[in-house]
C-alpha cells in the first residue's frame, strides 16, 4: 500500500511541475465544434495553446547572439631603459705635469676646443726654445754649404752637405716634438658640451691618463632598452616611441629608433634598441630612467567576447546563427585582451554570433535570441 502512495505522490509531483513550466494543455470538450463557453480548457498561460502573442518556437534553445564586429589591435610593448647624451667625453691629460690654471665650472658650457686646464709648461717651453735654436744653426749650416759648394769650393763635399741636411731634418723633428709636447700640456674641451663635476685643483700634481672631467652634449638624448622576441617585426628605422620618464610625471616625449641589434640575446630572449629624442632645451639629463612604448596597429579584425569561443579536440570555434538555426565555424585566435579575442574566420562582419548557451548547442538546433525575446515581453500589448 505505501509503494502505491509513494507512486501515485511522484505523479503528482511530475505533473504539478508540467502544469506550472507549460500551463495546461489545451483540449477540445464537447461543445466545442459549436463554440462553446467549454470548447477551451482555462487556466493556462499565455500562448499555451500559440495564441498570437505567445512566446515561439517551445523546444527552440535560448542563446545570447552579439553582431560580429571589427576593429584594430593595438599591440603594445613596455620596456625600462636608461638615456645617455649623444655625445660625451671623459676629459684626460696625456702627459703629466703641475696644474696652474683651471675652467672646469660645473655646468658650464665650453666650445670645443676651449682650454679648460693648463699645466705648468715652463721646461717644455725651454726644450722648444733649444730645440729652435738647434733648428736654427743647422739650417744656417745647410745654406753655407750650398753656396760654397756652387761657388766651386773644393772643401765641401757631397757627404759634407749631405750630413748637414740630415742635421736640420733632426733638428725639425725636435721642434715638432717639443712643440707637440708643449700643446699636450694645454688640455681644451674635445667636444662641445656641459661640464661635470671635477675634484682638481690648481696646484694639483695630474697623472697622465687620470680623469679629470666630463663633457655632455645633451641636445639630443638616446634610450636604451629591450624589447622581447616577438617585437622584432616592428622594429624599423625612424618609427616612432613614446618616451616617459618619473622625474617629469605626465610628460610624454617622442623619440624614434636609431638602430637596433642584429640578433636576440640567448639568455634574455630580447633584443637591445635605441631611440633618440630631441632635448634642444636640455630638460632631460643624461642619466634619467625612461619607459619606452612601442605600438602598432593592426589592419582591422574580427573581434567577440570571449564567451563565444568554444573549444573542442579540433580546435577553437564559434557559434552563429543561420535562419534560426546554430552553426559552427572553426577559427584561429590571432589576440586576446581583457573580455575580447580578435580572430581569424570564414565569417562576413555583422554576423550574429553566440556569446551566450553554445555549450549545449548541436548543429542545426533550433536558438531563440534571449536579447529580442525581451524586448517582446517589453512591448505593451
Amino acid at each position: 500500500m505505501k509503494k502505491l502512495l509513494y507512486v501515485i505522490a511522484s505523479l503528482a509531483i511530475v505533473a504539478g511541475a508540467y502544469v506550472w513550466s507549460f500551463g495546461v494543455p489545451s483540449a477540445t470538450l464537447p461543445g466545442a465544434e459549436s463554440g462553446g463557453a467549454m470548447g477551451q480548457v482555462q487556466g493556462g498561460p499565455p500562448g499555451a495553446g500559440g495564441p498570437p502573442g505567445g512566446f515561439p518556437g517551445r523546444g527552440a534553445t535560448t542563446v545570447v547572439l552579439t553582431a560580429l564586429d571589427m576593429q584594430p589591435f593595438e599591440d603594445t610593448f613596455r620596456a625600462i631603459g636608461t638615456s645617455e647624451a649623444i655625445q660625451s667625453s671623459t676629459v684626460t691629460a696625456d702627459v703629466s705635469g703641475r696644474i696652474v690654471m683651471l675652467n672646469l665650472a660645473p655646468n658650464s658650457r665650453v666650445t670645443q676646443g676651449d682650454i679648460l686646464v693648463q699645466l705648468d709648461a715652463r721646461s717644455a717651453t725651454l726644450s722648444l726654445d733649444t730645440a729652435q735654436r738647434e733648428l736654427e744653426q743647422a739650417s744656417s749650416t745647410v745654406e753655407r754649404y750650398e753656396r760654397l759648394q756652387q761657388a766651386g769650393s773644393q772643401t765641401v763635399t757631397d757627404v759634407t752637405l749631405s750630413d748637414a741636411r740630415l742635421a736640420q731634418s733632426v733638428a725639425q723633428a725636435a721642434v715638432a716634438q717639443a712643440e707637440l709636447t708643449l700643446e699636450d700640456l694645454t688640455i681644451r674641451a674635445p667636444i662641445s658640451g656641459k661640464i661635470g663635476l671635477s675634484d682638481v685643483n690648481v696646484g694639483d700634481l695630474l697623472i697622465a691618463n687620470t680623469a679629470i672631467t666630463t663633457i655632455d652634449n645633451s641636445s639630443a638624448l638616446l634610450v636604451e632598452f629591450e624589447l622581447p622576441e616577438r617585437s622584432v617585426s616592428f622594429l624599423a628605422i625612424g618609427r616612432k616611441v613614446a618616451l616617459e620618464t618619473p622625474s617629469l610625471t605626465g610628460r610624454i616625449f617622442e623619440g624614434e629608433i636609431t638602430s637596433f641589434d642584429s640578433r636576440i640575446s640567448d639568455v634574455s630572449r630580447s633584443v637591445t634598441v635605441q631611440a633618440r629624442v630631441e632635448n634642444p632645451d636640455e630638460t632631460l639629463w643624461p642619466g634619467m630612467t625612461f619607459t619606452a612604448r612601442l605600438s602598432n596597429l593592426s589592419d582591422p579584425l574580427l573581434v567577440v567576447p570571449t564567451t563565444a569561443i568554444t573549444w573542442s579536440r579540433d580546435g577553437a570555434s564559434i557559434w552563429f546563427e543561420d535562419e534560426g538555426q546554430a552553426k559552427s565555424v572553426p577559427v584561429t585566435i590571432l589576440h586576446r585582451r581583457d573580455e575580447n579575442v580578435w580572430l581569424d574566420a570564414d565569417l562576413p562582419e555583422g554576423t550574429m554570433v553566440i556569446t551566450e548557451g553554445a555549450h549545449k548547442l548541436r548543429t542545426g538546433a533550433a536558438i531563440t535570441d534571449a536579447n529580442a525575446m525581451q524586448q517582446r515581453v517589453q512591448e505593451p500589448t
